[in-house]
């Protein structure tokens, strides 16, 4: 490891460290808001699995997804197709020896049928060591056919809700960094009185 990339690791894990022991005292008095309907609190602060997945050293990855879950930081973002999976490995290891049970566990899948996102649900859960993802989202709704897509027959909304009857997910989200109004079209498709109803979080 060169001197640059050292003195950036030591200050993230520097950074981390203060603001949960330091700034706010014990783990389970670090700073959390609701999230969306859920009623859930998770941490003002989360952990990213992409990045997790660019670190040399696989060991670095897992100190500090355990120093953040230590701290009080609790959500923990990833995504099916973060490095090729690395990622969702690499959290997953983390999550062992009970730290599983300290995080509130968010991932994402691309697939827009159900078939596809069956799959890289299941392939999900195995990597991520876990029998229920916290929140699955369905990632990069970015154009206008995406709503259709996913909430038409055959369509990836249809796995995520079964997965959800199952126990596999508990909430269902999206995510999307472009266009407001595709967010409102899938938003306009959560109805309090359909039976496709359920929690959504944009971001």
């Amino acid at each position: 490891m060169d001197r640059r990339n050292f003195l950036k690791k030591a200050a993230g894990t520097t950074v981390l460290t203060s603001l949960g022991s330091k700034l706010y005292g014990a783990a389970d008095s670090f700073p959390h808001r609701v999230l969306g309907h859920t009623g859930e609190k998770v941490s003002l602060i989360g952990i990213g699995g992409y990045h997790i997945g660019k670190i040399s050293e696989e060991q670095e990855s897992i100190r500090i997804v355990r120093t953040a879950l230590d701290s009080g930081v609790n959500f923990l973002d990833n995504c099916w197709d973060y490095n090729g999976g690395i990622s969702e490995i690499r959290m997953g290891k983390a999550l062992r020896d009970g730290y599983r049970q300290k995080a509130f566990l968010m991932t994402k899948v691309d697939g827009q049928t159900r078939q596809a996102a069956e799959q890289q649900l299941e392939e999900s859960l195995r990597r991520l060591q876990t029998d229920h993802i916290d929140l699955l989202q369905f990632h990069e709704v970015i154009r206008e056919t995406d709503p259709a897509r996913i909430f038409g027959e055959g369509g990836s909304m249809e796995a995520a809700l079964a997965a959800r009857k199952q126990g596999k997910i508990r909430y269902i989200g999206f995510t999307g960094h472009k266009s407001p109004d595709i967010h409102l079209k899938m938003l306009k498709r959560h109805s309090p009185t359909s039976s496709r109803s359920t929690p959504c979080r944009c971001r």
